[in-house]
């Protein structure tokens, strides 16, 4: 498996149906779960530069921080396993310690030791001190921060708009993603790129703050619209209604959604076509950031 020679650019696919043509938009979809077999969609774009500058570090080994479900940590596991780096996982939930799903089981698979530590704990992942502290206790490996955001993920992701844009002919009205710690909004974002952000998480207002900081040195970016209404009940949850939707988007446009970003983000979007949301003749472009790992069939 080679991790730097993907599938690039991946494909962009139109969508079409009476929904969308009663909207009167143009409605496409970035393939981005075709870009790499384990390391997909935004993880793949988040972590090649933070990757590539580890490497040029001389660095052995990498440590994160993430969920049970986490698309990261799979992301990193495969990653660091074909680049011969060591990976640390540092996961949410101290109740989780042997009670493993699919996906840390992968991590594990691929190399990654899991450390768990208390939600309590967890909550100090963005403290510098306690980052510093856990990064000596692990023998000082590179740091990557929950999701991969960084200014380095931000370039990663600024790649994307530029392929839309040559496949497109034009930046489009509008580039849509789910959000989780908001990285790939701010990436879109900082390649000047107006976007649609629908947070995965319950009570995720907080992602405008967040996201206004990883843009703090950007000079243009571009217009964010964070919609927080489509979380169905917070990280990781999901009901019936989202899975049908997954069901007949699948059966409809024969592509896969999962249930924790894609497609609560295109249950929303389509939500907003309905209610006339958008402008006639608006392009729109929904990011398919991957995740296909963690999905539970519809």
């Amino acid at each position: 498996m080679d991790l730097l020679s993907p599938s690039i650019p991946t494909p962009l696919q139109q969508l079409s149906n009476a929904e969308i043509e009663k909207a009167g938009v143009q409605l496409y979809i970035k393939r981005d779960d075709l870009i790499h077999p384990a390391v997909s969609g935004n993880k793949w774009r988040k972590l090649k530069y933070n990757l590539l500058d580890a490497q040029a570090k001389g660095m052995r080994a990498v440590l994160t921080f993430g969920g049970a479900f986490s698309n990261h940590l799979y992301a990193t596991a495969a990653a660091g396993n074909a680049l011969g780096l060591q990976t640390i996982g540092i996961v949410r939930g101290l109740e989780l310690e042997g009670k493993e799903n699919a996906t840390l089981q992968f991590c594990r698979e691929q190399g990654m030791q899991l450390h768990f530590v208390s939600r309590e704990e967890y909550r100090q992942r963005h403290s510098e001190a306690y980052v510093k502290d856990m990064v000596a206790r692990f023998g000082n490996p590179y740091h990557i921060p929950e999701g991969g955001t960084t200014e380095l993920a931000l370039t990663g992701v600024a790649e994307m708009v530029f392929e839309i844009k040559d496949q497109l002919g034009t930046i489009p009205d509008f580039i849509a993603t789910a959000a989780g710690t908001g990285g790939t909004a701010a990436g879109i974002l900082s390649a000047g790129a107006d976007v649609l952000a629908f947070s995965a998480l319950k009570g995720g207002g907080f992602l405008q703050e967040d996201i206004r900081q990883l843009l703090k040195e950007c000079k243009q970016p571009g217009n964010l619209t964070l919609l927080t209404d489509y979380h169905f009940g917070g990280y990781a949850k999901w009901n019936n209604d989202l899975l049908h939707f997954m069901q007949d988007f699948r059966a409809e446009f024969d592509i896969q959604l999962e249930q924790v970003y894609t497609a609560k983000m295109l249950y929303g979007l389509f939500d907003l076509l309905q209610k006339g949301y958008f402008n006639a003749g608006t392009k729109i472009v929904a990011v398919h950031t991957g995740g296909l790992q963690g999905l539970i069939k519809a």
